[in-house]
């Protein structure tokens, strides 16, 4: 079995009192033009949001694929607090070879330091269709993997208990 290692970032950052997060929803690929006519189309298919992150580069430490990875999904730049748990699971790839791959992946959380949501390279769109505020609170609920709601979590209770935030 393929083994990947990578990392990524649940950024927080507070505005009037309210916790917000930043996630990133996954590009909406269009197979309407692959359905025969006679089948029913959905108009929108239902946008994935998941948290920002990606492989680790070689030689590159944990923390710093995670802060890249944030730069380079979201367009934001944020400052580490704490490592919050890494998460690990398996795939099938759906593209390529379609091996099956053992996954692990390092969360951190990280405060906002500067940059605008969603700017991002054209050439990043392939990978991120948005990148967006979402409140910390809510995240749990509207991220689409078991683990990352996990990480949402898990930051929802450092902040608990961590007022000094």
């Amino acid at each position: 079995m393929v083994r990947e290692i990578s990392a990524g970032g649940v950024v927080i950052r507070k505005v009037d009192s309210v916790w917000w997060m930043a996630a990133i929803e996954l590009p909406v690929v269009s197979a309407a033009a692959s359905i025969p006519a006679k089948l029913p189309v959905r108009s929108k298919p239902k946008a994935i949001l998941c948290l920002p992150k990606g492989l680790i580069g070689p030689g590159e430490k944990v923390l710093d694929a995670a802060l890249r990875e944030v730069r380079e999904e979201t367009g934001i730049t944020a400052l580490p607090i704490t490592k919050l748990a890494d998460i690990k699971y398996a795939y099938v790839r759906s593209w390529g070879d379609g091996q099956r791959v053992f996954k692990i992946v390092s969360f951190y959380l990280l405060r906002y330091e500067s940059g605008d949501i969603d700017d991002i390279s054209e050439d990043m769109r392939i990978e991120v269709g948005e990148a967006k505020w979402v409140r910390l609170e809510d995240a749990p609920r509207l991220l689409a993997y078991s683990g990352e709601k996990q990480m949402a979590r898990k930051a929802l209770e450092y902040i608990a208990a961590h007022a000094e935030l």
